[in-house]
């Protein structure tokens, strides 16, 4: 059994369904993007910062880069765990995202993400600081390799 590649993970549990096949048989990689971005808001939400949050302050945390290493398939009513973490921040502009979709059976990794976020204003869609609230909340909730 693999572990995780962080300490203690925000999870998701998951499981394929017939809408999410393509015609290979097996989870379309598209379904994967949509789940980390589910994964992603819930953990945000978990920690205490929701979308009318980030309208309030007129700041988001936008993806700029999204890389994602498809590992081995899943499939239909397949049993899986999506763990994230944030696993970087730079205290002014920037953070990193990293998602490990896992196999419940055997806890085999399937799928590897990783964001680099950058913080922008709403409003304009410019690159801004980390209001103090993304300071608190996210700097916090950053984990680092262990081992």
């Amino acid at each position: 059994m693999t572990d995780w590649d962080y300490p203690s993970p925000f999870t998701l549990a998951l499981t394929p369904q017939p809408s999410d096949i393509d015609g290979l048989d097996h989870t379309n990689n598209a379904v994967y993007v949509r789940w980390c971005e589910q994964a992603g808001w819930a953990h945000s939400e978990a920690l205490g910062l929701s979308l009318a949050d980030y309208r309030r302050l007129d700041r988001a945390m936008a993806i700029r880069e999204g890389h994602y290493e498809y590992l081995l398939p899943s499939f239909e009513g397949e049993a899986l765990v999506l763990g994230t973490w944030l696993t970087a921040s730079d205290g002014r502009l920037t953070m990193e995202r990293r998602f490990q979709l896992r196999r419940a059976s055997d806890g085999v990794t399937l799928v590897r993400g990783r964001w680099a976020l950058v913080c922008i204003e709403i409003s304009s869609g410019k690159p801004r600081r980390m209001p103090a609230a993304f300071l608190d909340i996210y700097d916090k909730a950053v984990v680092t390799l262990t081992g």
